[in-house]
């Protein structure tokens, strides 16, 4: 589908939220939103991925006459968010925090349309098993875990560590359907091209 067929735009240029937006059959037009992304002092996590996603669905409304969708995905342990990796010794240390617990991993969607603007958090816990070193080094030097939050994919090279899962599967891919359905709908969007009146 090209451009011209878009009924949604995605703030976003995230190849996953791309692939998960077309399982439901809704074409997107994709204009990445580059946002301030520190998290303000006492600001609790499920409000900075909630603040996030408003502001980038937000930030591609001013450039799009089309629905915007925004969204932000967080790795929380402890009560703290573990961003992406700022090198291979950030990445082990947090992948090895990680290992053999259960942390939560939190995906706020928010969606600017003819209906207003609407937003979701949604919260699943992930536990992985434990880790060796020599594993952890291993995954990094594929390449995966650099831009990832918490140093690692659930659908890559890193399903093997996970152990369980408790929530939304797709929202710790980056987007949790069944919540960004609901707010599609609202905002008249047609999902499945337009199957699902």
């Amino acid at each position: 589908m090209s451009a011209a067929d878009a009924v949604l735009c995605l703030a976003s240029a995230s190849p996953r939220r791309r692939e998960l937006l077309a399982s439901l059959g809704v074409p997107v037009t994709v204009i990445p939103c580059d946002i301030d992304e520190t998290a303000r002092p006492g600001e609790a996590p499920d409000a900075y991925v909630r603040r996030l996603a408003m502001a980038k669905a937000e930030a591609a409304s001013g450039r799009s006459a089309l629905p915007t969708l925004g969204s932000d995905t967080a790795v929380v342990l402890d009560g703290a968010i573990l961003g992406k990796p700022r090198d291979e010794r950030h990445a082990a240390d947090m992948l090895s925090a990680l290992a053999g617990r259960e942390h939560q991993v939190l995906t706020a969607v928010a969606v600017n349309g003819p209906a207003g603007r609407h937003s979701a958090c949604v919260s699943t816990r992930v536990a992985l098993r434990d880790i060796s070193p020599a594993e952890i080094a291993a995954y990094w030097r594929t390449g995966e875990p650099a831009d990832k939050a918490g140093g690692y994919a659930i659908q890559g090279y890193a399903a093997i560590f996970v152990s369980g899962i408790h929530g939304s599967y797709s929202a710790v891919v980056g987007l949790p359907l069944y919540e960004t359905a609901t707010l599609l709908r609202r905002q008249g969007v047609a999902l499945w091209h337009g199957a699902l009146a």
